[in-house]
């Protein structure tokens, strides 16, 4: 199933007394790009997307999270190439979320997979398709076991990479403790900020995220019961969600 999959990291625990903030990481060396042409898309008009990699035998494989802006594409077909429907997981289609978990061995820019899309705007592809974390992590692993960051090259000079995306807490509702992952397109100092309903801040969070995926871990101690809310900030970055402590 493309939408668990084993992946390799290691731990690093950062604080072990107030907050029990945990961060899990591996370090990555580099970035594995796969191949798209970009194009400017008219209204109406169905694209074939081939989704190559100019170094592809050199990988083992790689994982993540496909993701299509549903407001100005639809998803018409996916085809089949050295990846095939084993590796695909489609539930959340619908959400143009496609999650995708590929290994094996294949030539040098040969077509993993094509997507056909029908323009439902005037848009460009390189900023309607992208790959992120957002259930499965992006991430590759190269033939001398590296761990490297998972991208697009568009092939006009843009290269889009998992960007910053903070997760929801799982699980939720919780007792005891909760685990939140979060991405962050490069290395940054960040702040995590819990509030309640009302506003009041309950706890202030200070932590080194990586480059990649992070996991924070945190404990039901000292938390009121009830509806929170958790906000990651970064010098170019903020997003909030809300989490239930039983």
């Amino acid at each position: 199933n493309a939408d668990f999959v084993a992946i390799k990291v290691g731990d690093m625990s950062l604080d072990a007394k107030a907050n029990a903030l945990t961060v899990e990481t591996r370090s990555k060396q580099g970035v594995f790009a796969l191949n798209v042409e970009n194009v400017s898309m008219k209204a109406g008009n169905e694209y074939r997307v081939a989704v190559t990699a100019a170094e592809l035998a050199k990988l083992q494989g790689f994982q993540g999270t496909l993701t299509l802006d549903n407001n100005k594409v639809e998803l018409v077909d996916l085809e089949y190439g050295a990846a095939t429907a084993a590796n695909f997981g489609m539930h959340l289609v619908d959400n143009g979320i496609i999650t995708t978990s590929w290994d094996g061995k294949a030539e040098n820019n040969e077509v993993l997979f094509t997507l056909v899309v029908r323009a439902r705007t005037e848009a460009e592809l390189s900023n309607v398709l992208n790959i992120n974390s957002r259930v499965t992590v992006a991430e590759a692993y190269g033939s001398n076991d590296e761990l490297m960051d998972l991208a697009i090259n568009f092939g006009n000079g843009e290269v889009v990479s998992a960007g910053f995306e903070l997760g929801q807490n799982a699980p939720n509702p919780f007792r005891s403790q909760t685990t939140i992952n979060y991405n962050l397109p490069e290395s940054a100092d960040v702040t995590f900020t819990i509030t309640d309903a009302a506003g009041k801040l309950l706890q202030v969070l200070r932590t080194s995220g990586v480059q990649g995926k992070n996991v924070l871990t945190l404990e039901r101690k000292d938390l009121p019961a009830g509806v929170l809310f958790y906000t990651l900030t970064t010098d170019d970055f903020t997003a909030t969600k809300s989490m239930i402590v039983e």
